[in-house]
């Protein structure tokens, strides 16, 4: 995946954890809450590989 594939799934996975946390929290589901904390960690970490995509990119397109 690209640069930007990795940072727009990145994105949509905190979204959508961040909507789960909510709501977990919200109807006092646990598991649901820890899901959507795990979602949004996997999302974070998506947006820093599309981080590191462009950051390598840079460099090779200087030299």
């Amino acid at each position: 995946m690209g640069e930007f594939t990795d940072k727009l799934k990145g994105a949509t996975n905190e979204a959508i954890g961040n909507v789960k946390q909510a709501v977990g929290k919200g109807t006092d589901n646990h598991d649901l809450a820890a899901e959507g904390h795990a979602q949004e960690a996997k999302g974070e970490m998506q947006h820093a590989k599309g981080d590191v995509k462009g950051g390598v990119k840079n460099v090779v397109d200087k030299i």
